[in-house]
């Protein structure tokens, strides 16, 4: 079993950034792949961005390539993801989650995850 629990929300303006850290516990949290999702209102959830268990390969929704960086502390089990130059667009419910292998892309795309945490809000203004 896995717990997950996300941090670092807020607003900004269009333009700024954010830090979200994801804190994952559980007797194998150290050896899984581990991803982000949104939810923005009205709208289905997404996904964001997923890392490798060892840290070394990230992948990436085209909306988020080169402005979020995903990464990972194995020291403190943490997986955070930087947001750089938000858009009001970004606004949303931002989740992490994990369950499938790096290598299972399906299963990211569709968010067919078996560990959710609660979630963080993250607003945007223009």
């Amino acid at each position: 079993q896995v717990q997950l629990v996300e941090s670092g929300g807020g607003s900004v303006p269009a333009g700024g950034s954010l830090r979200l850290s994801c804190a994952a516990s559980g007797p194998t949290s150290y050896t899984i792949a581990v991803g982000w999702y949104r939810q923005a209102p009205g709208k289905e959830r997404e996904f964001v961005a997923v890392i490798s268990s060892g840290g070394s390969q990230a992948n990436y929704a085209d909306s988020v390539q080169g402005r979020f960086t995903i990464s990972r502390d194995h020291a403190m089990d943490t997986v955070d993801l930087q947001l750089n130059n938000l858009k009001p667009q970004d606004t949303a419910v931002y989740y992490c989650a994990a369950g499938p292998r790096y290598s299972e892309y399906d299963r990211w795309v569709s968010g067919a995850m078996d560990y959710w945490g609660r979630g963080t809000l993250v607003t945007v203004s223009s």
